[in-house]
Formats: structure tokens, sequence, C-alpha cells
């Protein structure tokens, strides 16, 4: 038992690693999962592929570690957060597809909701704001809008869950009668719109307010625990499920930010900017959002605050895929570094809105200062110097709100490799920017 599989099961792809004892990766694997967007605003995932891909990556990279079963001492599994699934329990079939965190469907609920004065309620029990981003109204929406979904909830036949709720129920039978659990770790928890950071319980008030029937709630445990085993179907020999966190809280953790002062910043479909703030919840007048950073067993919880930007790699994306300006998301690097500015091009990607520190649900992308001059080259680099002024605009919130301006950041996720990328955010903030070896610390 000599390894240790990493599960990391993002927005844009299923991945696997398997490291050895002293930390080397060992080996690793990664599927493409497919989003849809049935109308402007909506984002959502198959299921069925989050489990087939999630899987399909684990038996990859086992297999070309040239391990089994019985080398792995545990599983650890990482998930895009907030993303929120409905299922049946009897036969472990989803009632929808999921919904994932950039969908905005929910925004009129939200605005609502916060007309009707619940949003001061709300922060004050989740540190989070009335968003779209969060689980509480996507689920909210699910059982409104699928047929007979109420009445199923409410006589128990159902379970909600975030995607390592999803991913723990199959790895551990996917059915109720093969033993399936029906679990979210804290983190996951704290994302939901459900879940009282000083009570570490789900709220009953919450509950009441988004409609949500108790009896579809999984069962909380900690960051790090031996939560059950794999059914032994899947892997040949039970592995214990040992560890589970959402990307970017593992990301902070994977990154030593275990200490007050210490900041991150995950640059991936998103980039997410985390600052630990030790054992008390710290609150925020600039738009951040005070989460929970983890639990390790049965230690108090440790907090944070979280500044997210909804599209950093995804506008890159887009310049691959909806203007066809580069063939390959690596291709940017190149491209941008190619002009000497943006040629006073600026863009604001809010394809999703525009979330901290301004929350604004309704804002739409914008293109500006285009001349007949400007060429593709000057459009990239204005994607990336929006990644990096994005990121900007939260680091400035997190040294107002805690009175002490961040020393460094420290980096990580795929867009991390982008050197220009990097040297732009550096000279932005005008602090060191620090990037590991390993930038998948997820």
């Amino acid at each position: 038992m000599s390894h240790v599989l990493a599960l990391d099961q993002g927005t844009t792809s299923s991945r696997a690693v398997v490291y050895s004892a002293d930390g080397r990766v060992v080996a690793s694997a990664q599927d493409e999962l497919a989003q849809h967007f049935p109308q402007a605003g909506w984002v959502e995932h198959d299921p069925a592929d989050l489990w087939a891909d999630q899987l399909g990556a684990a038996h990859e990279a086992m297999a070309r570690a040239g391990i089994g079963a019985r080398d792995v001492s545990a599983i650890g599994i990482t998930n895009q957060r907030e993303t929120t699934l409905l299922w049946d329990r009897t036969t472990g079939e989803p009632l929808h597809r999921a919904l994932v965190w950039q969908d905005r469907r929910t925004a009129p609920m939200c605005e609502r909701l916060r007309a009707n004065g619940h949003e001061a309620m709300v922060r004050e029990r989740t540190g989070l704001v009335l968003d779209p981003y969060f689980s509480a109204t996507k689920l909210a929406w699910l059982l409104e809008y699928v047929t007979g979904a109420r009445k199923r909830a409410e006589r128990g036949d159902l379970a909600f869950g975030t995607v390592d709720s999803w991913l723990v129920w199959n790895l551990t039978g996917g059915r109720a009668d093969r033993g399936a659990l029906h679990v979210i770790d804290v983190t996951n928890a704290s994302r939901t719109l459900l879940f009282n950071l000083h009570t570490m319980q789900w709220d009953e008030e919450l509950l009441a307010l988004f409609g949500i029937p108790h009896s579809l709630l999984p069962r909380v445990v900690s960051s790090s625990e031996h939560v059950g085993h794999t059914h032994p179907d899947l892997f040949a020999h039970p592995i214990s499920i040992a560890g589970v966190a959402g990307d970017q809280h593992a990301a902070t953790f994977g990154q030593r930010c275990v200490q007050p002062g210490r900041a991150k910043c995950t640059y991936g479909t998103g980039c997410f900017l985390v600052a630990h703030t030790g054992a008390d919840v710290a609150r925020s007048d600039h738009g951040l959002l005070s989460t929970l950073a983890w639990r390790l067993g049965d230690a108090p919880a440790d907090y944070a605050l979280e500044g997210s930007v909804f599209v950093a790699g995804a506008a890159v994306q887009w310049l691959r895929d909806g203007l066809g300006l580069i063939r390959s998301a690596s291709e940017v690097e190149a491209l941008a570094a190619s002009v000497a500015d943006s040629g006073d091009v600026v863009f604001v990607p809010a394809f999703a809105g525009l979330g901290a520190p301004h929350w604004d649900a309704d804002a739409r992308g914008t293109l500006v200062g285009l001349t007949r001059g400007t060429t593709a080259a000057h459009i990239a680099r204005a994607a990336l110097e929006a990644i990096a002024l994005q990121v900007a605009d939260v680091v400035d919130a997190i040294d107002h709100d805690t009175g002490h301006p961040l020393a460094e950041l420290r980096v990580d996720g795929g867009a991390s490799a982008n050197d220009l990328l990097m040297q732009l955010q550096a000279d932005v903030l005008g602090i060191p920017v620090i990037r590991p070896t390993d930038v998948e610390t997820t």
C-alpha cells in the first residue's frame, strides 16, 4: 500500500494522479469533460459523463503506474464546487443534468430573495452572498422544474449532492441496496448556501427559505477522515476513501497556506484566490466570501476569505473555440507575446456575470478599443491582461479586509504554467508570484 490515488474532477476535465509515498507523481491520466449550454447562461454536465470519465481516468492512471488496488493506501477526492446533482436513491439514476457552478439560470430567484430582505441573514450564517453560483437555488430550480421531483424528494426517494457526493456515491456502490454512501465534506457543504458556518450543521431556517426537504441532504464529513471503501467491483479490491475537499480548499492546503496571512490563486476555468484567516470566521466589507478552509478529522475548522473570478482560462478557451484565433490553449502565450501590449484593446470576459468583488449576475462580456490595426495577438494579450486584472481586484479586496497587504501570492493550476500571464500578474500586483514545481497542487 505504497501509493495514493488522487481524483480531481474539474469543470472541463476529470484527472487522476498516482502519487508515491514520498509525494512524487508516478502516473496520471485525464479525460476532457463535455459541457452543455442549452440556453444563454445555462451550463450543464451529464452526470454519467462525470462518473465514467473520472473512473476511466483512475483506471488509466493506475495502469500507467503499473499498480493494482492493493498498492493504493487511499483515494483522495477533490472536485469542482457548487455544481448540483439530484438522483434517485434506489436506482442511482440522475433526474437531470448537473447544473454547473457557472450556470446563471437562477439569477431572478436570487434577486427576489434579495429584494425580500433575506441576504443579510444568508450572509451572516453562510458567509456567502445570494448568487446563482451556489448550490441552493440550483437545487430549488431542479425541485421546481423536474416533473415529480418535489413529491419524490418529500418522500425521501431522492438524494442531492455536489460532485464529491456523486463520486463517493458511485465509488461505494451507486445504489442504496449496494451500500452506497451519501456524504459531503464540510468544504463543499459550506458552498451550498444551506450550511451554517457557526454551528457546522445544515441550517433549518435556510432549508425553509429555499424550500429544500432535509431528507435530500448528505451526511457531512470532515476533509480528512476515512469515509468508506470503494465497492469491490470497481478495482478488484476495496480502497479506503480518506480525503475529500473542494478544489480551492484542497489547493490552499496543497500550497501550504496553513497560517493566517498566506494566500494562493488557482488559475483554471476561473480564478480562485483564497486567503487563510485562522480559527475564526472573517468577514469582508469588499465583496469577498467567508468560507471554511478545511476541517481535519475532529479538529476545529480553519476559515478563509475567498474571491472567485468566474472566467479565466475559459476566456482562452473562447479564443480557441469561439473565435478560432488559436488551435490549442497553449498557443495563447506565444501569440500574446508577439506584441508589446494590447494596443489599447480591453477585454472584460464576463461570460457568466462577474464574481468577486462585483457580484453582478447580469454583466456580460465586453471587448472594446478595437481599431483597424487590431490583430489576433492584441486580443490574446488583452485576454491575459483581463485574467491578471481580475485577480488584482480580488487581492486589493483581501488587502483592505485584512489590513495586512499580501507579501506574496502562491499560484497553481494549468494556466499558471503561462510565463507571460504570471509576469503580468506580478507586474500588476507589485509582489512576488510564487509557482511550485507541481502546479497541480489541488
